[in-house]
């Protein structure tokens, strides 16, 4: 069976994205060195230790197991941490993948499936993005993925890399079987800090922000399931080996959802109060970010599957309650 290089594969999404691969009949080669990933999420496919930058290491991984193509999730993404520590994402994010990019191309591997993120447009009220929309991301790690996105086209005009590039909106859920899923130390996204909330993991979320310009004055944003998420990437993958060239898709559900509205759903799927608190804006926080993913169903045949809010939180509390990797 075909290798595909997973970077970032014992994260959350690249976790899945083994899973998927795997039993899309390929093998996924997890490349991570573990500062933010999990070796308990690494189970269907070979695990390689190491950092993006490491030039040699990556040479050596590239020599024993000649991938077809690259899927490539590692990178720091937390938007506080950007706009406290903008070089942190600059070193790791674009000259890490500078790293893995020139690795691959040596390496004559060509076919490169890409994690880039909706905050390469920043804030743009009243619209519905699409692959068009103008980019001006509000912090670091918007920016450096961006950068990313334009080193991919640099490469394949010198190199004729092929990359598909995903932006995607929020991420959420988790493998339906439980047998994997979201945990980050510290978590900062929504839905598991609801349930931590729920848990009295936490004394309360925090909603940052009331007062924005949006029906309950918080924040909207899209949300879309894991797996429909990485089932995406495997269209992407096989698009690629198609023939068919870059490109660049949108992933979302296409509908937004206030934070208020996360709380109120999440308190109907688990039956339980979700504790919470006001907070202040947080920088780099756009008001409302939601998807025009009419081009991955158009060209892809992409459509999601599991995207639904309440089937997201399920999925999530599923997980959680299995109890989630601990260091």
């Amino acid at each position: 069976m075909p290798h595909v290089l997973v970077t970032g594969g014992a994260g959350y999404i690249g976790s899945h994205a083994c899973k998927v691969l795997a039993r899309s009949g390929y093998v996924p080669v997890t490349y991570d060195n573990l500062s933010t990933g999990w070796q308990e999420a690494v189970q269907f496919g070979p695990f390689e230790k190491g950092d993006l930058e490491d030039r040699a290491r990556l040479d050596e991984v590239f020599a024993r197991y000649a991938p077809v193509a690259v899927m490539h999730f590692a990178a720091f993404s937390q938007v506080g941490e950007a706009m406290a520590n903008p070089g942190k994402y600059w070193r790791n994010n674009v000259c890490g993948s500078l790293t893995l990019i020139e690795a691959a191309v040596a390496a004559g591997c060509l076919n490169m499936v890409f994690s880039s993120t909706c905050a390469v447009y920043g804030d743009q009220d009243g619209v519905t993005l699409d692959e068009d929309s103008a980019q001006a991301p509000l912090n670091a790690y918007g920016a450096s993925k961006r950068a990313i996105e334009d080193m991919l086209r640099d490469f394949e005009a010198s190199h004729g890399l092929n990359a598909v590039i995903f932006r995607y909106f929020n991420v959420a859920g988790a493998d339906p079987d439980a047998q994997i899923g979201e945990n980050h130390v510290p978590e900062t996204h929504l839905i598991p800090v609801m349930l931590e909330a729920i848990e009295g993991k936490r004394p309360a979320l925090t909603v940052f922000g009331t007062d924005y310009d949006t029906p309950d004055g918080t924040c909207i944003r899209d949300y879309i399931h894991v797996m429909d998420l990485v089932d995406a990437h495997v269209l992407g993958l096989k698009w690629l080996e198609a023939g068919k060239g870059s490109g660049v898709f949108n992933l979302g559900s296409g509908t937004g959802y206030s934070v208020r509205e996360v709380i109120e759903a999440a308190r109907a799927v688990t039956g339980r109060a979700v504790p919470h608190e006001q907070g202040p804006r947080r920088g780099g926080d756009a008001v409302r970010l939601v998807s025009g993913s009419l081009r991955a169903e158009r060209e892809l045949g992409w459509r999601p599957q599991r995207s639904d809010l309440g089937v997201m939180i399920a999925d999530a509390w599923k997980w959680y309650q299995r109890g989630p990797y601990r260091r």
